[in-house]
């Protein structure tokens, strides 16, 4: 019931998926009135969507703890408690971060070893994708903290990537080693003694060029790179219209240049990387963009499906455990022995 539009987009997405998805199942929670009214008459009696009612749903700008406290009987609270319970596999939900973030922690607990859980996303790159974490849940983060991410974030794409060792970076102000404040730079050292295929330090530009397949920070720098890139991809839209609607050449040209716009329009397309997991849970949740339509949360929807399907969260669970050992031992030093 979350979001921006509601079942409005989220029975349609539903619908969309499960036309490619023949083998899944979808559990719609919310008003069953207001899902019903999106479900044309054929969709009411396919046996692979059910409606579970929830009475209470969880406003956009609604402070998390009250949302945790106040709303037990929410569409977030029942979709994140099914999880919980065996009944789903995977959540996924448009609706206020906060209050999912805090909902999802509080009833999933954190995997073994986790000490916080991360928000993690796949954004386009010159060669493919990058996956970026911590996007927004964390804004202050030690340095052990920024190395269980970057333990997550790899498996996490190895997992549904299918990529054998994904090349992590650090997000910095700097490639040189002296840059960075502490906790950057203390992590850095973490993860040239770890296991993983460690590349260094990236910079802001590196998340597009497609040389690192999982960039790491904490979730204040992560979430302002975010939003500014958002915000760049809309200044360039937004200009590029302007100059091709200036003068009579300037449309001509916009014309013949069309087939070339909508393929960039389509390669960039947030839509197609709606869908940002919270990972660190025991359990798979799924956040998808406030406003997202229908074709934005089909795709929140596949990632789930994906992310289930690659079992993620025992992957995730297995490697954190084996690389956490090697991190402890380092930040213990050398033992000191008295006579």
């Amino acid at each position: 019931m979350g979001g921006d539009h509601g079942p409005e987009s989220v029975v349609p997405a539903a619908l969309r998926f499960l036309g490619e998805r023949q083998d899944r199942r979808l559990i719609l929670v919310g008003r069953e009135e207001a899902i019903r009214a999106y479900l044309p008459g054929s969709a009411r009696s396919d046996e692979r969507i059910e409606i579970r009612h929830a009475s209470e749903e969880v406003g956009m700008d609604e402070l998390p703890s009250k949302a945790l406290r106040g709303k037990k009987d929410s569409s977030m609270r029942v979709a994140i408690d099914l999880v919980k319970q065996g009944e789903a596999d995977a959540c996924v939900s448009a609706g206020n971060t906060g209050a999912l973030m805090a909902t999802a922690r509080f009833v999933l607990k954190t995997l073994p070893h986790i000490d916080r859980p991360a928000i993690i996303t796949a954004i386009p790159a010159l060669k493919g994708q990058t996956h970026m974490l911590d996007l927004g849940a964390n804004v202050d983060c030690s340095a052990e903290h920024l190395f269980q991410f970057a333990v997550m974030g790899s498996e996490l794409v190895r997992a549904v990537q299918d990529v054998r060792s994904p090349r992590v970076g650090l997000l910095n102000i700097g490639a040189e080693e002296i840059k960075g404040n502490d906790q950057v730079r203390a992590a850095h050292e973490l993860l040239v003694a770890s296991s993983l295929n460690y590349v260094g330090y990236v910079e802001g530009d590196d998340i597009y060029i497609g040389d690192v397949d999982v960039v790491v920070s904490d979730g204040f720098v992560g979430n302002v790179a975010l939003k500014a890139s958002e915000g760049v991809a809309k200044l360039i839209a937004q200009m590029l219209k302007r100059r091709f609607k200036r003068t009579l050449l300037s449309r001509v040209s916009g014309l013949l240049a069309l087939p070339v716009l909508r393929g960039f329009r389509d390669e960039v397309d947030p839509r197609r990387y709606n869908g940002a997991s919270l990972l660190g849970l025991r359990g798979i949740v799924i956040k998808s963009h406030g406003g997202a339509d229908a074709v934005a949360f089909e795709h929140a929807l596949r990632i789930a499906d994906q992310e289930v399907r690659s079992r993620v969260i025992a992957r995730i669970e297995r490697e954190v455990e084996n690389h956490l050992g090697e991190a402890r031992a380092l930040l213990a030093g050398p033992a000191r022995v008295s006579a």
